[in-house]
């Protein structure tokens, strides 16, 4: 069955011998183009003899219920056109090259995709749209310092027992309103507006390869780091993955629930490599192509996962632009994690921040600045921590405060500033004032940066924990066996008091704020729930970490002098006062920046002792010890005592 054609033009097939030859319609049409009364469907394959449409009428088994060829009529652009109403059609391309058929594959650009992502489906989008659609609204955020980033993985936040929640590892579980754990405490939602953060970050929550979407009754979990289906969400998490539209309400539904609650949405991105290569849907379309290779040819793996993808090639490169702007129009999100950002190219993130911004100008970039293994991309053209400077728009993590605080994620025995490590003090100092330039820090003794990376603060990522490695209190228990209990939930709070009060852009991991441990794995991304899980139970057993966090969140919320948006107000109004073993204190002037007080002071106790701390002058009491008092009734002259492993913030109007 032979359909109309787009153009009447055809060009025959070309031979190349490089990937630089390869033609690159980058300002072509690729997505599907959904009307009542046709379907216009296009592939890019260069290097292809024929392309085939397969239609169906479900998403799982049976027979093409159609079959269309696909013509070439432009720069390895292969188009055809069908008539009628095709929405709720399964479909999929077979492409032949060099006299062999590749698999069927759902396309790159597929929107929607039945169980297990095999078959894209034909979509009105519109139809998935939740009722308020149209007025949702994202957070307002001048700065991403402003942001206070929470990040979880969707399954982790419901699937305890004591959750509350009837619709467990589910989109619409983790916006469950009313949900309540032990003795009545929140949970889901209500726990997060409760802590106060604003914004969550989810863990890859686009279709994947590693859960069997027909299985979900068996035990299965994993992280998501093996992309699929780049624009469709994980059918997993859905109430029915055997529908392509439910994954799409439902994931815009949790959106709208949370921006209703003013909590922003930022999705984890994996653009760096693809679950699988020779069977990926890049690698059937265009083999080869979207992938980087040594001068042998053989594959390069950056990632550590098999491959890595080339972004400086122009259609991998169109690819991710109009990705991200498809998930920041279509999905309402507010910004993007870019798992191993250090694989792609300075350029290329340049433009991802531009391309995000020109739909929400709300939404904000960040990413790992750093490679699995190397690669044979150029050091200095790769979006690294290091040439942050060169990404004016993009925030990178801090590794430099992470190891600074808890010690080396690499090394169990390991020590930070908060842990009893020696000579972490001018990391901490780093981290606090964002990664800047500032005269103050000594950047020859900072633990892996011996320059500053950015030119503002919020380009930083301030945090200790996260996904990776030993949850925050297992890094502790297992490199300080020798500390008591108190002692360590001294050290963990004393951590992200460093973490919410320094310039960069805070970020939790999920759980920190009742120590959530994961029975000291410190690689879960297919452990079962039992590891992996929120135990709701830790956040009655641990209230006061938990009133801690939520009391951190709300003294930053309140007092802009932590947040300063640019370097030169750093500079300007930050000095350290005193830098010894396991203490540091700096005095900052609120100049510029709108807060209430006009001076803050602010001490880090490290020592498993107290420190008597000269005062000049008069000064109110905002917190010491567990004790938060933003009145500051409290008055201290002449000296306070700075309880051992804690935080001092102190204050003149």
């Amino acid at each position: 069955m032979i359909s109309l054609l787009l153009l009447s033009c055809k060009t025959e097939k070309k031979s190349f011998t490089s990937f630089d030859q390869y033609p690159s319609p980058t300002e072509e049409n690729l997505w599907l183009n959904y009307t009542k009364e046709f379907s216009d469907f296009k592939l890019w394959s260069p290097t292809a003899d024929e392309v085939l449409l397969n239609l169906y009428d479900n998403g799982t088994d049976g027979l093409p219920i159609a079959r269309y060829e696909l013509t070439r009529f432009r720069e390895g652009v292969w188009s055809t056109r069908v008539l009628g109403d095709l929405h709720g059609t399964y479909y999929t391309f077979q492409i032949l090259i060099d006299g062999e058929w590749s698999e069927e594959t759902p396309g790159i650009y597929a929107q929607a995709v039945g169980v297990n992502g095999e078959r894209a489906m034909v979509l009105d989008l519109k139809s998935t749209d939740p009722n308020g659609w149209e007025s949702d609204q994202s957070p307002i955020l001048r700065h991403p310092n402003e942001a206070i980033i929470y990040e979880l993985h969707i399954r982790d936040m419901t699937i305890h027992s004591q959750s509350g929640s009837s619709l467990p590892g589910k989109y619409l579980g983790l916006v469950e309103e009313g949900t309540k754990g032990p003795e009545g405490l929140t949970t889901g939602i209500d726990h997060l507006k409760e802590l106060g953060i604003t914004h969550v970050h989810l863990l890859p929550t686009f279709d994947h390869y590693s859960i069997d979407e027909t299985k979900l009754d068996s035990a299965q979990f994993n992280w998501g780091y093996d992309p699929q289906n780049y624009n469709v969400p994980e059918g997993s998490f859905a109430s029915d993955p055997y529908r392509a539209e439910v994954r799409i309400k439902e994931f815009k539904q949790m959106v709208k629930s949370l921006h209703d609650q003013g909590i922003g949405v930022i999705l984890d991105v994996v653009y760096n490599h693809t679950g699988r290569t020779a069977e990926s849907n890049f690698n059937q379309e265009v083999p080869g192509y979207y992938y980087r290779q040594w001068e042998d040819g053989s594959l390069a793996d950056a990632a550590a996962c098999g491959n890595e993808t080339a972004s400086e090639r122009p259609m991998m490169r169109k690819f991710i632009l109009e990705s991200v702007a498809y998930w920041t129009r279509e999905y309402h999100l507010d910004g993007f994690r870019f798992d191993l950002m250090g694989i792609h190219d300075i350029d290329l993130m340049n433009e991802v921040s531009k391309k995000v911004k020109e739909v929400n100008p709300n939404a904000f970039v960040y990413g790992e600045g750093w490679t699995a293994k190397d690669s044979p991309y150029p050091a200095d053209k790769r979006a690294l921590k290091k040439n942050t400077v060169q990404m004016p728009q993009i925030t990178a993590f801090s590794d430099d405060l992470r190891d600074g605080l808890k010690g080396s994620v690499f090394e169990d025995s390991s020590t930070g500033f908060v842990s009893g490590g020696e000579d972490m003090e001018e990391s901490i100092k780093f981290g606090i004032v964002g990664a800047i330039a500032h005269p103050q820090v000594a950047y020859q003794e900072v633990n892996y940066s011996d320059a500053p990376w950015t030119n503002n603060p919020w380009q930083t990522i301030s945090y200790v924990s996260c996904h990776d490695n030993h949850t925050l209190y297992d890094k502790l228990k297992v490199s300080r066996k020798d500390a008591g209990e108190r002692e360590i939930i001294a050290m963990a709070k004393l951590a992200n008091a460093i973490v919410l009060t320094s310039q960069g852009t805070p970020f939790l991991h999920a759980g920190v704020e009742m120590l959530r441990t994961k029975n000291g794995e410190h690689n879960s991304y297919n452990l079962p729930d039992s590891i992996n899980q929120i135990d709701w139970y830790r956040k009655k057993q641990y209230s006061e970490v938990f009133d801690y966090h939520k009391n951190l969140i709300a003294l930053r919320k309140a007092h802009p002098a932590f947040r300063m948006s640019t370097g030169e107000l750093v500079r300007s109004n930050l000095e350290f006062q005193k830098t010894e073993d396991s203490f540091i204190s700096y005095l900052m002037e609120t100049n510029g920046t709108q807060d209430p007080w006009k001076k803050i002071l602010v001490a880090y106790n490290a020592r498993t002792t107290p420190v008597n701390y000269r005062l000049d002058g008069r000064w109110q009491v905002a917190v010491i010890g567990d004790t938060f008092d933003f009145d500051g009734s409290a008055i201290a002259t002449g000296s306070i005592s700075v309880p051992a492993i804690s935080m001092l913030v102190c204050f003149q109007k």
